[in-house]
């Protein structure tokens, strides 16, 4: 689990925030801390001054004779994480929260944004703007039709706004009168001018063939062998999310923050491969391996980022269908291809097919778990002896793990911005500490830490919770209750081709048992050295079927709000599951090594088979591990691990409980002879 945007699963931004989104109580009727109507010349030091800014762009609204101009908040491929470059209605607003759309008329200016950015929207942005308490495309239609006279247009750009949000807009505004207009100069961009950020220029690099489960070669076949296949004869394929193009030709950069990938389109044909980059990011050796010095069916010819509209409109111009997949493709692209030529699918075939991790795949996935699994473990080690002295706080933690997993074979960088969360802020949505807003690890506290890292041979996830001394009754039964849900989805046996839906309940189950649930997803797909958040494999009702291969992550977590926060993640590959009966059927095999906090399991709460899988995961991590640090000398760690997988037994109290009875027994005694 990571925080928003959600560009490699758009979706997430609902799957996780759902909850945490709400008003609660009394929020909505709080007052402006900026109060605009009454001192407006009194503003939060943090306020940004738009004035001027929304001046350039209201002239060059009126140059293009706009009545308003909508300012989404992602970018051309709806990346988890977007570009300082491209952060457009963070720096016409001043307002810096990942989530919320602005739209700006002759007359006013507004930003739309859910509860979690409120006070800080207020604290951002100046009397300029108007601030408005919710999301979604039709409150902003709402709000255009009560601001704009009919005949007025309505500009956007159409690389920022996706098909669906198009679709959504043009339907609301339907019988309005008003004209929705796609320009695709940014007008942002015209007022930002110098002063935006440039793109990024790292080399565009191959990945070895070591690290790669196919080559480019044999992907491309397979990608038009499935449009050979297809009912309905597609002569292209258009790819526009940024790890298609970077899992197609096992190419890799580092333009997006946590993700290793660059900014490109391909259009694949049944002759011909195209692909749009910046051609000056591309050494010699990598021009040679793609074969681009010829112009055949598998020689990738270059072409620039910003030409690709151009080509594609051009493409489209004979007797051909392009093959798109609905939820990443931009209206930029759609409106330039015929409908008659349009082969439309919710998913593109790369995105399907990259679900599903060949063997290789599935080894080099595991393999970085393993180390992963290293360096979670030190850092635990390194918690225990440290968190008693007082020296570590939210921030100091988040670096240090990141430390460790630097010290790992093939580690790229973290796959998300760590979440070290202690005691009340682990019941936060998207919470990460600051070097200048954080909070001294406490004894006396739980604390959440959910982590990742990006290796050559995998990206990781995984989250536990931890409590170092005495945890109410209250706390250890929620965390149980929610290991017991993470065991029942992970142990679950279910038919081939189950919609992870039917089965998230299973993770809820325990919860639920006594009134208790969480607000967000229970878990995601994966990739290998792409996305931590890799759609479209998961739990939601818009993702794809579960099939053998597929990696996705397994997260209960339960939030008492102002209090503590529990989450317990792994990552699982579904594989083929053994049944007594013949047929078809699937199970979990879980790839996260670290074992769980003994001191926060009741164990009398856990059935007997539910136990009996905790103890063979424990056995398993022992096996996997163990060895591991041994042969890196980690002694300590190493220690800490068998006593961490020592076997649970029902009748037996566990370390923490044994201290609790001996100290109560002599407290006893020591009253009978008083």
């Amino acid at each position: 689990m990571a925080r928003a945007h959600w560009g490699c699963c758009p979706w997430l931004v609902l799957l996780y925030a759902c909850v945490w989104c709400h008003p609660k109580p009394g929020d909505l009727g709080r007052e402006d801390v900026r109060n605009c109507s009454a001192n407006p010349q009194h503003l939060p030091v943090t306020v940004v001054n738009t004035t001027v800014r929304l001046l350039a762009l209201r002239q060059q609204m009126e140059a293009w004779n706009l009545s308003a101009y909508i300012i989404p908040d992602t970018d051309a491929h709806q990346n988890e994480y977007i570009g300082k470059q491209d952060e457009r209605r963070a720096w016409m607003t001043g307002f810096t929260g990942t989530a919320g759309t602005a739209v700006v008329t002759m007359a006013k200016a507004a930003v739309w944004t859910d509860s979690r950015y409120w006070t800080q929207a207020e604290r951002e942005m100046d009397c300029n703007w108007d601030l408005h308490k919710e999301v979604g495309i039709s409150p902003i239609v709402t709000w255009l039709l009560a601001e704009i006279p009919a005949g007025g247009r309505v500009g956007f750009d159409p690389f920022l706004v996706s098909f669906g949000s198009w679709n959504n807009y043009d339907t609301n505004l339907q019988g309005s009168n008003l004209q929705l207009v796609s320009i695709t100069t940014n007008l942002v961009d015209l007022v930002w001018g110098s002063e935006r950020p440039s793109v990024p220029s790292e080399p565009i690099y191959a990945l070895e063939q070591a690290f790669t489960g196919s080559t480019w070669q044999e992907k491309v076949s397979n990608i038009r062998s499935q449009m050979k296949e297809h009912r309905k004869a597609p002569t292209a394929v258009l790819l526009t999310a940024l790890d298609e193009t970077a899992w197609l030709f096992n190419l890799r950069s580092s333009d997006i923050s946590y993700n290793p990938f660059f900014y490109s389109y391909t259009l694949l044909t049944d002759s011909s491969i195209r692909l749009f980059a910046n051609k000056s990011r591309f050494s010699p050796e990598t021009l040679q391996y793609l074969n681009s010095g010829c112009t055949g069916p598998m020689c990738v010819q270059l072409e620039d980022y910003s030409q690709v509209r151009d080509s594609v409109q051009a493409y489209v111009s004979g007797d051909v269908r392009v093959w798109i997949g609905t939820q990443y493709t931009m209206y930029g692209l759609y409106e330039v291809i015929p409908k008659e030529k349009l082969v439309a699918d919710t998913y593109s075939p790369v995105m399907i097919t990259k679900a599903v991790k060949n063997s290789k795949e599935q080894a080099l996935l595991k393999a970085s778990h393993v180390r992963d699994a290293v360096a979670v473990i030190r850092y635990l080690v390194w918690l225990e002896k440290n968190v008693p002295k007082g020296t570590v706080d939210e921030f100091s933690g988040a670096e240090f793990v990141d430390q460790l997993r630097g010290k790992e074979d093939f580690f790229s960088g973290p796959s998300f911005e760590t979440i070290s969360a202690s005691g009340l802020n682990a019941a936060l949505a998207h919470y990460s500490p600051t070097k200048e807003l954080n909070r001294k690890l406490s004894s006396d506290e739980m604390y959440l830490v959910d982590s990742g890292g990006q290796y050559w041979d995998g990206t990781t996830d995984i989250t536990r919770t931890v409590h170092w001394g005495t945890p109410s009754a209250f706390q250890k039964e929620a965390y149980t209750r929610v290991l017991m849900g993470n065991i029942d989805l992970s142990r679950l046996i279910f038919p081939a081709a189950t919609s992870g839906r039917v089965v998230e309940a299973f993770a809820r189950k325990a919860l639920w048992d006594v009134g208790l649930n969480y607000g967000h997803g229970t878990g995601h797909g994966i990739g290998n050295f792409l996305c931590v958040h890799e759609w479209p494999v998961g739990f939601q009702s818009n993702n794809i079927a579960m099939a053998k291969g597929m990696f996705t992550s397994i997260e209960p977590g339960y939030y008492q709000d102002g209090e503590f926060g529990i989450r317990i993640e792994d990552v699982a590959l579904v594989v083929e599951a053994k049944t007594k009966y013949p047929g078809t059927y699937l199970t979990f095999e879980v790839v996260s090594f670290v074992p769980y906090d003994r001191n926060l399991i009741d164990v009398s709460l856990l059935s007997p088979d539910q136990l009996q899988y905790l103890n063979q995961y424990y056995q398993a991590i022992r096996e996997k591990i163990g060895p591991e640090l041994q042969q890196r000398q980690l002694l300590e760690e190493f220690e800490w691990l068998q006593r961490h997988t020592e076997p649970l037994s029902a009748g037996a109290p566990h370390t923490a409980s044994l201290v609790s009875v001996l100290v109560a027994s002599t407290l006893a005694i020591l009253s009978w002879s008083s």
